[in-house]
């Protein structure tokens, strides 16, 4: 059994290469832009000739959301003809594919949470790309589509890292409290897509941590478990504008984790503090 995981030096790459090791599986290829250029179609053709995988976790992407607003070419590149070439190959070699989505397929809008069936309206370029990718992924049988927010893991930036650092330098913090959604555990999220892998069981999965919170909450839980005492004040997202528009709603349905019988991920609050430890905060 050879497992290719592509983005292998991003957060869920690192953390999905360390749980496929874990549990024993001992072919596993982690994969960054040096090893393997996902946008180049030759190059992709060659990696498979030579290592012809069984199974592809597809965990490279563009994620700078901002940055892809004046970076359209190069995002949808990466995010949607690198999907394509590795698609293609995949269908070729008979290879179980997983490709890992976002909430910004989602156009947030919605007071409910989205279920897996519920119509993407991507709002930035970022979502577009994400969507487009969906797109190429499903023209394959074989393939999970597993859509994600708010990721926080070891390995790389995030936004848990990023208030842990301003909490050290700003003598008060204004964060949004509009925007609603689950933040997500690397480490939690790598062990469902392990499982997913051992079956059978395609489709569209949301693999977010369990609970929800606002920008402004998830700063407040991270500054009490780390101690940290500063003034954190809620504002509006119109208060702070930016270049790519965010979902006010990424919350998302875990039905189809249900239906297929696979085990939720943990409270978030639980993975923040698991996490903290990790990172040797607390």
């Amino acid at each position: 059994m050879k497992i290719v995981v592509t983005g292998v030096k991003g957060q869920l790459g690192y953390d999905v290469v360390r749980e496929l090791k874990s549990r024993g599986y001992q072919d596993v290829i982690g994969i960054d832009i040096e090893d393997l250029d996902i946008t180049n179609q030759y190059a992709v053709i060659d990696f498979f000739k030579a290592n012809n995988p069984n199974i592809i976790i597809h965990c490279a992407a563009y994620t700078s959301v901002d940055r892809a607003e004046d970076n359209k070419e190069l995002c949808m590149n990466v995010n949607v003809n690198g999907t394509k070439y590795l698609v293609e190959q995949a269908k070729k070699y008979d290879s179980k594919f997983i490709f890992i989505s976002t909430d910004y397929v989602f156009d947030g809008e919605k007071e409910l949470s989205y279920e897996v069936n519920d119509q993407p309206n991507p709002q930035s370029v970022y979502g577009e790309s994400k969507y487009l990718g969906e797109l190429e992924t499903l023209k394959y049988d074989k393939h999970f589509i597993v859509r994600i927010s708010w990721v926080f893991g070891k390995n790389g930036s995030n936004f848990v890292k990023t208030m842990l650092k301003l909490g050290k330098e700003k003598e008060f913090l204004n964060v949004v409290n509009d925007q609603f959604g689950s933040p997500t555990y690397t480490y939690d999220l790598s062990r469902l897509l392990v499982d997913l892998i051992k079956t059978n069981k395609y489709g569209i999965y949301h693999g977010t941590n369990e609970g929800t919170c606002s920008w402004y909450e998830f700063t407040k839980e991270i500054f009490t478990l780390a101690n940290i005492a500063i003034p954190v004040y809620p504002i509006f997202t119109s208060d702070y504008p930016t270049k790519a528009k965010r979902p006010k709603n990424s919350v998302m349905s875990k039905s189809s984790l249900d239906e297929n019988r696979f085990k939720r991920l943990p409270c978030w609050k639980d993975a923040l503090k698991r996490y903290l430890q990790e990172i040797e905060v607390i």
